[in-house]
């Protein structure tokens, strides 16, 4: 088709009006796969989308031959289930992209500028592939380390997945190619997962897992935001119009495209009604549902005009662009890949300073693990890309090594027990005139993706115990182990090994950038950004996940991650926000812009870092807030803003980290809204959630008091803090007894510790009877003032 005629976006309406009502239901109906339906007779063309969410999949199959992926399950499936360790047979059917690093590794990095660049290249790849619509990012909260896609998913916490998101989008949408936020909300299982309903209390679904796609759209306005599969407190997710025309569209004004994930509508006609608008992929069966409810009246017609108009605004917005080509070469994405990952890898541990390696001293180094020349760089499912080349961590080693290294490798294990003994007695051996043993490990793998969740917190079969065995014999070497995973594994041995480098899965370059940090060419910066539990019984919503007879309730609420190991005084594994580097920082000169904070303010703090070691190193500063006496519990340490910043040894510099007024709010699920509560806060910052430098104390004013609703059977001690209705009910007593202000004080004061309601206790107390009408009214007239009064504080 040619697009060069293609109407502008200020004509939709009018191309609305004229669509006949089968070319509007395919318009919202996708088209195969991976399309969107064009309608020639009005010059609209078509876009095409594709996963994923750090490297672009593109099927020859499913796009180029328009093969129809939506009625063939067979296909479907074949995407869905795409196994990680499979990636390398699917050459001839899928096209090579760059793999970078997956999302709960480059979150490591906490590097928003990163981001940005990777958004960058994604939307370049898109561009140079045909791609209108990259499905991505995903920011699901990673509850649970057993999640199979975690590995695509950034944080624990809502606000660094937020602004890592944002990131990316701005950097994809700035090639002209949009985005999909996803998965809209608490995809954070894969447990039955389009059927799972997931129990989430309002103020927990509002300050953590809503909170993440609400500051992500504020700061990068995605063209298209998708739905998830599960339900959420009982409705459908795509289906749900609370969450989509109430809290997306409404509450935070929203005017993109909301696009279901694939076949995750269930009743085509009331998902239509809650504001979803793309159905994915073409389904002739739900076409035919949509067609019906349109006839029988079901579905309105003004509905779907809706749809239809915001789906043709999506299309037009990706043909916008007039950037044809744009420039780049694999090579020079290949190594913008290790770059990401060098900076994104975490140094866990490393005793006696053990790294970085000096290659002149090292007379033998030992390699053990499959994993050393097959690296794991990324999970399975509909993200999975076939990358245009990678980097083998053996190679990469062993090129550091002089001529005169003897460089050795060994499979060190394997998944069969027979197999296991000797295997490990020939790594034993090798290892006894060893300078270093350096160990690659992973969890299984195909249990890291879509479709199904972990079991375990656990290495592939053998690991452990081949790491535990090298760790404690008497030996000359230091060992060291690598870890490729999809989130946090438990780690038994720990105590027993030297260094611990954990990748994630860090895409095609993690083998250079690993033998980058290894002998220091790279010093390492990650942190993690996810708690790492002991064992499995410490994980957080433990008890109650993945739940039952299809119903999941998320049992810690606020206290996701690190949150929840705060609150119990529990000492995980590694806390979110750690990593080592080979220099140190000293933190200090902590100034807040102001020592009180009002509704709608924000706040600057500023502070020093200074590099105290001997390297060129960058350090990831964290702010947090802590609550101090505050009427609504908060949770004991926040995250609410980060940098991160190089510094050459002995350098100091200044950062300034500045808080919107929302950073400072928290969500009354009575009021229903953010509000800046009573109490007090301190201003943490620090290296990692639990490695705090530098607090100040913050008073919060909100202007007004704060009290609980007015209601018949509020009990009176909560009356006594609301000075509204303590006034109104005085000034109805003194009418009603003709009695003065002081002695009403006094006979509301003798009724305070009553546990009946305050209009029962006002009736048996003074003997009087209050009509129910009379009730009512002062009832409302109680709520209505102090409406008024809450509405000047943020006026």
């Amino acid at each position: 088709m040619n697009t060069s005629a293609m109407p502008s976006s200020y004509d939709v309406d009018s191309l609305v009006s004229q669509m006949t009502i089968d070319e509007k239901i395919d318009m919202i109906g996708g088209f195969n796969m991976w399309k969107t339906r064009p309608i020639e007779r009005l010059g609209l063309p078509s876009i095409t989308m594709t996963d994923g969410t750090y490297g672009v999949r593109y099927s020859v199959k499913q796009i180029d031959k328009n093969e129809r992926g939506g009625e063939n399950l067979d296909s479907f499936l074949g995407v869905v289930n795409r196994k990680a360790d499979d990636v390398q047979t699917a050459w001839g059917q899928m096209k090579p992209a760059t793999c970078f690093p997956n999302g709960s590794s480059l979150a490591c990095s906490w590097d928003t500028d990163l981001a940005t660049q990777l958004g960058e290249a994604l939307g370049k790849e898109c561009r140079n592939l045909g791609v209108h619509l990259l499905l991505g990012p995903g920011i699901n909260i990673r509850r649970t380390p057993l999640a199979g896609r975690a590995y695509e998913y950034y944080s624990e916490d809502p606000v660094l997945s937020a602004d890592l998101a944002a990131a990316v989008i701005n950097g994809i949408q700035k090639y002209g190619v949009g985005t999909s936020l996803k998965h809209f909300v608490c995809n954070d299982s894969e447990v039955e997962r389009t059927t799972m309903d997931s129990i989430v209390e309002e103020r927990a679904l509002r300050e953590i897992y809503l909170l993440a796609f609400e500051r992500a759209i504020a700061k990068s306005n995605p063209w298209s935001v998708m739905t998830s599969y599960n339900r959420v407190n009982g409705e459908q997710t795509a289906q749900s119009a609370h969450l989509i025309n109430g809290v997306l569209r409404n509450d935070w004004g929203y005017s993109g495209t909301v696009i279901a994930d694939w076949h995750g509508i269930k009743d085509r006609g009331a998902s239509i009604l809650a504001g979803n608008d793309l159905d994915m992929p073409e389904s002739p069966i739900r076409k035919a549902d949509l067609k019906r409810d349109l006839a029988d009246g079901r579905v309105n017609l003004s509905a779907l005009d809706t749809a239809c108009a915001n789906v043709i605004r999506l299309v037009l917005r990706c043909h916008a662009s007039k950037m044809n080509n744009v420039q780049y070469t694999e090579q020079q994405h290949h190594v913008l890949s290790r770059k990401f990952a060098e900076e994104s890898i975490v140094l866990l541990k490393n005793d006696n300073k053990c790294l970085p390696l000096s290659a002149e001293r090292l007379r033998k180094v030992v390699i053990l693990g499959k994993e050393a020349l097959e690296p794991v760089i990324q999970g399975s499912g509909c993200a999975t890309t076939t990358p245009t080349q990678v980097d083998i961590p053996f190679d990469e080693i062993s090129s550091y090594c002089s001529s005169e290294t003897q460089v050795v490798w060994l499979l060190g294990t394997a998944p069969e027990p027979k197999a296991c003994v000797q295997l490990k007695s020939e790594a034993l051996t090798a290892c006894l005139d060893a300078d270093i043993v350096i160990l690659f490990a992973a969890p299984p793998v195909g249990y890291d993706g879509e479709g199904s969740d972990r079991s375990d917190l656990n290495l592939a079969p053998g690991y452990d115990d081949l790491i535990t065995t090298l760790g404690q014999a008497e030996r000359p070497y230091k060992l060291i182990v690598i870890l490729s995973n999809p989130d946090a594994v438990a780690m038994p041995w720990v105590e027993h090994v030297d260094a611990v480098l954990d990748t994630f899965f860090s895409g095609q370059g993690m083998g250079r950038a690993v033998a980058n940090i290894l002998f220091g060419k790279t010093v390492p910066s990650g942190k993690l950004t996810t708690t790492f539990p002991v064992k499995k019984e410490d994980i957080p919503g433990y008890l109650s996940y993945p739940g039952e007879n299809g119903r999941h309730y998320y049992s810690e609420g606020c206290f996701v991650g690190y949150r929840y190991f705060d609150a119990r005084d529990s000492q995980p594994l590694f806390p979110f926000g750690f990593g080592l580097s080979y220099t140190t920082f000293e933190y200090s000169d902590l100034i807040l812009s102001k020592n009180e904070i009002l509704p709608l303010q924000g706040l600057d703090i500023s502070f020093n870092i200074t590099n105290t070691g001997l390297y060129e190193g960058k350090e990831i500063a964290q702010v947090y807030l802590r609550g101090e006496k505050c009427r609504l519990k908060r949770c004991k340490r926040d995250l609410r803003g980060f940098c991160k910043i190089s510094l050459k040894p002995g350098e100091t510099k200044r950062v300034t980290i500045t808080l919107e007024s929302r950073d400072f709010e928290v969500y009354d699920t009575e009021r229903q809204k953010w509000l800046l509560d009573n109490g007090t806060l301190w201003v943490d910052v620090g290296a990692s959630s639990r490695d705090i430098r530098l607090s100040q104390r913050l008073k919060c004013i909100p202007g007004v008091n704060y009290a609980r609703k007015m209601t018949f059977d509020l009990q009176p001690v909560f009356v006594f803090e609301n000075p509204v209705a303590v006034k109104i009910l005085s000034r109805y007593m003194m009418e009603q007894l003709n009695v003065d202000k002081e002695a009403c004080l006094q006979i509301l004061e003798h009724g305070r510790n009553s546990f009946i309601g305050i209009f029962a206790t006002l009736e048996r107390r003074l003997q009087i009877d209050i009509p129910s009408d009379t009730r009512q009214e002062l009832v409302d007239q109680i709520n209505a003032e102090m409406n008024e009064v809450e509405k000047k504080a943020y006026s």
